[in-house]
């Protein structure tokens, strides 16, 4: 189960309506060894598509300098779809590479950019194998 505050749901699905059409991206981090996802951290999507994320690989070494400076691990993994569903696709499940973070996903394929309804919803995904885990949205910090 993830569990996640407010706060960190909505600065997910603001990202990945300022980024709408394309796909956006980025991580939540956490103290190493923990499933508690704390500072938000938003990527640019080097590919810049509405249908494909990917992080650009020196931002991502240097994201990965910073957890590792500050002991934090990658908690949550995000990218939004902005015409499907929020379920990771091939793709995503191919490049899933970190097998205890949570993937989330948000659809903005219902209001684009705007307010409006959205979907939210998180996976474990390990060996290719996708399984959806209950979100749980708490107030404050997790």
């Amino acid at each position: 189960m993830l569990e996640i505050s407010q706060e960190l749901v909505d600065e997910i699905v603001a990202h990945a309506r300022r980024d709408h059409p394309d796909e956006a991206c980025g991580v939540v981090a956490g103290p190493v060894g923990t499933d508690r996802a704390l500072r938000f951290i938003p990527m640019v999507n080097a590919a810049r598509s509405p249908t494909f994320y990917e992080f650009d690989s020196l931002d991502l070494l240097k994201l990965y300098r910073e957890l590792a400076a500050n002991d934090e691990d990658p908690v949550v993994i995000y990218h939004s779809h902005t015409a499907t569903e929020a379920y990771p696709s091939r793709t995503d499940v191919s490049y899933a590479s970190e097998p205890n973070a949570h993937y989330v996903l948000v659809s903005t394929r219902e209001t684009g950019a705007e307010d409006g309804p959205f979907e939210f919803r998180s996976y474990r995904i390990v060996d290719g194998v996708v399984t959806e885990e209950e979100v749980r949205i708490g107030s404050g910090s997790a």
